[in-house]
């Protein structure tokens, strides 16, 4: 370190220890360094382990804040549709183009054509948004079965408080769109 020995401080000046008393003294001095200097490693070890125990152990929220954003973008699918849901319409309404013959009644053409396509799509919306809504209530209720004492960050349960909400808006109206009372089939007169 910074500090020079009896031994080190004489040589340096060019003055040699003559007696056994300087060299005792300076043998003392030694001494008290090196344990100067270890009770410092010690110090800093101590310093150590105790940074390391006071770092967070645990979940880090990664997971939680994944799933709150997944559920919102699933909610948010259930409300604007998917690719899914529109294959699964087009595949219905062709279906219903092939099994309806030219001499059915106009009624039982809409049915078949337009309306268990309308059904299919409604039902795809639905299960986006169930899924949405479980997924941002296994986010919310996830820190009541986790880590106890470290708190759920706000961000998260905002956006799964969000995805929670569009869910149940996306199942709502994919049950209106299923029972046909939003945007029923027309009615043949």
């Amino acid at each position: 370190m910074g500090t020079k020995t009896v031994d080190e401080a004489k040589a340096a000046s060019g003055v040699e220890a003559t007696n056994d008393e300087e060299r005792a003294e300076a043998t003392k001095v030694d001494e008290a360094s090196e344990a100067t200097e270890a009770r410092e490693a010690g110090e800093a070890t101590e310093a150590t382990e105790v940074s390391e125990e006071a770092a967070p152990k645990g979940p880090s929220g990664i997971g939680q804040g994944a799933g709150a954003v997944v559920s919102a973008a699933l909610g948010f699918v259930s409300l604007s549709g998917s690719w899914l849901g529109t294959v699964a319409g087009a595949r219905q309404q062709l279906i219903g183009q092939l099994r309806t013959s030219s001499q059915a009644s106009v009624a039982k053409q809409i049915k078949a054509v337009y309306g268990d396509a309308w059904h299919a799509t409604a039902l795809w919306a639905g299960l986006f948004a169930l899924a949405a809504l479980i997924v941002g209530v296994v986010v919310l209720t996830r820190p009541a079965f986790g880590a106890p004492g470290k708190p759920q960050a706000a961000w998260i349960k905002s956006v799964a408080w969000g995805g929670v909400v569009l869910g149940v808006i996306g199942l709502f109206l994919a049950v209106l769109k299923y029972t046909d009372i939003l945007l029923g089939l027309p009615t043949a007169s």
